[in-house]
């Protein structure tokens, strides 16, 4: 009898927050994802658009939300032309993101905790290549009713989405051509 009062309390709990939990769509064009990269003989910046994403509020309370990255707009930021188009040319391939068999980069929030303040830590899952992970943004968030301003940045492993290129951690003898595991990821996301 108590697991049946417990399952019908559960039911009734999660059919209320359904019911109260709205989607909001993020501004895409507002909104954007910029990575650094380094390695031992300097680094490189760029973006990556946004092509789709969705905030799920419960209230004042972000309880949710998927954010999906078009890897076909991969930007260089810190070079011009020809440079520019070769690096970019190179994330694009099978070395690094594989672009051709995978267009599509995504997150998916599965829990925000609040540190205090405005600063929280949103946990999800980037999916990258197929591969999907487990990250931690730590982020500054804004909500004034509909309206969400979040920014946050973490710390990307990238060899556990199978880019090795470069990797010290794979590859001996690389000297002064070593690109290091760890890239940096920030976002800013606006519903405005």
């Amino acid at each position: 009898m108590k697991t049946l009062k417990l399952t019908l309390i559960l039911i009734l709990v999660t059919f209320t927050l359904s019911l109260t939990a709205q989607s909001v769509k993020v501004n895409t064009t507002k909104s954007k994802l910029t990575w650094v990269g380094k390695k031992v003989t300097g680094e490189h910046t760029g973006t990556i658009m946004l092509r789709s994403g969705e905030i799920i509020l419960n209230g004042k309370d972000i309880v949710g939300g998927t954010f999906v990255f078009d890897m076909n707009t991969i930007n260089v930021t810190d070079l011009e032309g020809d440079m520019k188009k070769k690096l970019e040319g190179h994330l694009e391939s099978d070395d690094f993101f594989s672009v051709a068999s995978y267009p599509k980069a995504k997150f998916v929030i599965k829990g925000v905790e609040k540190i205090k303040g405005n600063e929280y830590k949103i946990k999800g899952n980037l999916t990258i290549k197929g591969i999907t992970k487990s990250v931690i943004f730590k982020s500054m968030v804004k909500i004034k009713g509909k309206k969400v301003m979040a920014k946050g940045s973490a710390i990307v492993d990238r060899t556990k989405y199978d880019i090795k290129y470069g990797s010290g951690s794979f590859f001996k003898g690389l000297g002064d051509k070593v690109i290091y595991d760890d890239f940096a990821l920030t976002f800013e996301v606006t519903t405005e």
